[in-house]
């Protein structure tokens, strides 16, 4: 059960913020209740907990600090100005316009500027929602304080997060993540042809949510590791475990397969398996594999303090010893790299044990055990750290720059959200100010935010008729709606990274509940909440298509154009390394190939949509950033491979691979030339099939005389997928070249 938590959860970070700030609302409550605060108080106070807890997203824990105290004089000084402009609705307009300006604005500044501009935002809308009063002000003076003080307190002794904890939580995750992962492959050994589809889309989840977990480790390792030496040691084992476990799914779908199965397969979500492809695994070495399955996956799952013992070591020694030739049972080809990719996953998960763990029992090692231990000390002690500073880019100025842009469109459509929702109401026009500054948070283009307004809306309309079953189950008992508020505002941290209309939902949920509390409830204020959210999104898509937009085309070209530029790079300086060229830094240029990859990946959701009208649209989209990924599993794979030169004395550099990879760098770097300029005469290049291209020989080393066919495979994939981009992107093909 904790490894399902954790895999679901990496890091427990959704757990944690929203038992953090269900706990800085609890203590704040009990506080202000023992004072002897009215209810509109301890509504007050709730809001204001949860605006400190949440606005703080700093990861180390002094600058945390600092941040806290200083959203207190922030936050009485946004109270102030509210309270005491209240009087006066259109300098109180004007204000509040300003300060969504400011806090917009000051995102160029930094994660400190981000939450102290939130805060008073927050605090300046809390004071609109109390209908604060110059009179009320030492009250919500102490109420604030009281707040800011407890959402400190469970910060820092409740739930103290470190990073160095945080990290540990996130590799329990990647181990947790990487056994369901194998817990599929064994599914996927065992499926019927009914049950294939459903198998192989399950597969896909898996290893896309091991990668993503892979790269939340990456964006953690720095802070949270002792040194840089141990960081970069963490990140290759991550990295050979994920490509290890992502190979071992191809290998087995290849073994199903009546032939070789397209890479396309693991990337490409939806996509059916074409019927009479995918085969039982007809072979007398199927029992066998589904055991060293079985058994793989225990030695990823099994807790650190019983790894040891004579049984657990036989196991590991005999995967391993899949890695010898010598060793493979006799098999079709295709079953034999299975049980190769199983030798090649097991010598990965001993360097992620060794990695994270420490050092491991070599009591009972074979010899095959030992070469694997050799090579991985070896690997460790190549680890260099490179001292160049990574290359910084050009930072854009004026209108260009996003959080200026970002502000002025902020800006403009709350002006718009006030006028209409004063014209709705009165008295609640800020929720329509509030939905539209939502909609532009961690937004780039029009699309996004046009999604974002939709999805918003939806969660409100369902909140709203769960606000009314609250509501009217809870009747007078004020204590049981508190309760019931926490409940929801646990809900709502712990859903929204998952789904933003869940989010919107139990935020609405938890309103109804406040306005109970508060003595306003009615059906017409619940009604008046989705007009008001309506009208909000509307003026934040209106704004984003009008004042300075961002076209969703223009975003994912500039993302596109950065993926292709980083697979370019990290392709050539790879085959280069296993051509015999000095050693470069492919480990980082691999993450920030799949960084890249992960930013296109989110903004090219408006365009997948389900509910988008343009149907080839959207599956062009999606085929584009399925071909990107399987690119990018390609390029990971030959830096892995590339990486193990210059440490491991039985892989030597292949010279006649040098020359193999210019068709293919030439060919990315046509493609986003084209996508920058759609008049580029840039054209695709065809020719003979990479393996065609090298001259008959051999590697120096026999023993690992595979290494370059698996190289081979990987360029004449990335080959074909980068071909294959040619159609769905419009980028011409050189007749010449074709031709020939």
């Amino acid at each position: 059960m904790w490894d399902r938590l954790a895999a679901s959860d990496p890091g427990l970070l959704r757990l944690i913020a929203g038992l953090r700030t269900v706990a800085a609302i609890a203590l704040t409550l009990m506080l202000l209740a023992s004072l002897r605060f009215p209810v509109p108080q301890l509504v007050a106070g709730a809001m204001a907990a949860m605006a400190a807890t949440f606005a703080v997203r700093e990861t180390d824990r002094a600058k945390q600090a600092v941040t806290v105290a200083l959203s207190l004089p922030v936050a009485l000084a946004s109270v102030s100005l509210g309270a005491v402009l209240n009087r006066w609705p259109l300098v109180s307009d004007i204000s509040f316009l300003l300060i969504i300006f400011a806090a917009v604005y000051g995102r160029r500044f930094g994660e400190r500027a981000t939450g102290l501009g939130l805060i008073g935002f927050q605090v300046y809308f809390l004071s609109l929602f109390v209908r604060a009063t110059p009179s009320m002000l030492p009250s919500l003076y102490i109420v604030i304080t009281v707040a800011v003080g407890c959402s400190a307190f469970a910060r820092f002794v409740l739930m103290p997060q470190t990073e160095a904890g945080t990290l540990d939580r996130l590799r329990q995750a990647f181990r947790a993540r990487l056994g369901q992962l194998l817990g599929t492959l064994i599914e996927l050994l065992d499926a019927g042809p009914d049950d294939v589809d459903k198998v192989v889309d399950d597969l896909r989840t898996a290893t896309a949510r091991l990668h993503e977990t892979a790269l939340m480790i990456q964006g953690r390792l720095e802070r949270g590791t002792s040194d840089d030496a141990t960081a970069r040691l963490v990140q290759r084992r991550i990295a050979d475990a994920e490509i290890a476990a992502e190979r071992l799914g191809l290998m087995l779908l290849t073994a199903r397969s009546a032939e070789r199965t397209d890479t396309l397969t693991l990337h490409l979500p939806g996509a059916p398996v074409p019927p009479g492809r995918m085969l039982p695994v007809r072979d007398p070495a199927t029992a066998t594999m589904r055991r060293d399955l079985e058994a793989l996956r225990l030695l990823v799952l099994r807790p650190v303090g019983e790894t040891s013992g004579t049984a657990l070591a036989q196991v590991r020694n005999r995967l391993l010893g899949y890695r010898e030739e010598d060793n493979l049972p006799e098999a079709s080809p295709a079953v034999q790299d299975v049980f190769r990719g199983i030798g090649e996953a097991a010598r990965a998960v001993l360097g992620l044990r060794t990695a994270l763990d420490g050092p491991q029992d070599e009591s009972d090692d074979t010899p095959a055990t030992s070469r694997s231990r050799e090579e991985l000390d070896a690997e460790d002690a190549a680890i260099e750290i490179s001292e160049e500073p990574d290359a910084e880019k050009p930072e854009e100025t004026g209108l260009r720059r996003p959080t200026t842009r970002a502000a002025i469109q902020v800006a403009v459509g709350a002006s718009l959200a006030i006028v209409g929702g004063e014209l709705l109401s009165h008295q609640r026009w800020y929720w329509a100010v509030l939905t539209c500054w939502i909609v532009f948070i961690n937004t780039t283009s029009t699309g996004e935010i046009l999604v974002k307004g939709g999805r918003r809306l939806l969660g409100t309309v369902l909140g709203v008729v769960a606000g009314i079953g609250l509501a009217g189950a809870v009747g007078h008992h004020t204590w049981t709606a508190f309760a019931l508020v926490l409940v929801c505002v646990f809900a709502m941290f712990y859903t929204a990274p998952l789904s933003y209309t869940l989010m919107s939902f139990f935020v609405t949920a938890a309103l109804g509940l406040l306005y109970t509390l508060l003595n306003t409830y009615s059906m017409s204020v619940l009604v008046l909440r989705v007009e008001e959210t309506a009208l909000g999104a509307a003026c934040g898509v209106i704004t984003a298509a009008v004042v300075l937009p961002v076209r969703t085309d223009r975003r994912t070209n500039e993302l596109l154009v950065e993926v292709l530029d980083k697979l370019a790079g990290l392709t050539q300086a790879a085959v280069d390394q296993l051509s015999g060229r000095p050693h470069t830094d492919l480990v980082d240029q691999a993450r920030e190939l799949d960084q890249a990859l992960a930013d296109l990946h989110a903004a090219t959701k408006p365009l997948t949509h389900p509910v988008t009208p343009l149907r080839s649209r959207r599956d062009t989209a999606r085929y584009v950033v399925a071909l990107l990924e399987t690119c990018a599993y390609h390029g990971r794979a030959l830096a892995a491979t590339a990486e193990l030169l210059p440490s491991n004395p039985t892989i030597a550099a292949d010279p006649r691979l040098r020359g193999v990879c210019s068709r293919i760098v030439h060919n990315i770097e046509a493609i986003a030339d084209h996508v920058r300029d759609p008049h580029s005469s840039a054209e695709l290049e065809t020719g003979p099939s990479i393996a065609s291209m090298l001259e008959p020989g051999t590697l120096a080393t026999p023993r690992w005389g595979r290494v370059t066919d698996r190289v081979l495979r990987h360029l004449q994939r990335l080959d074909e997928a980068v071909s294959g981009l040619a159609r769905p992107l419009g980028v011409p093909v050189k007749v010449e070249a074709a031709k020939k």
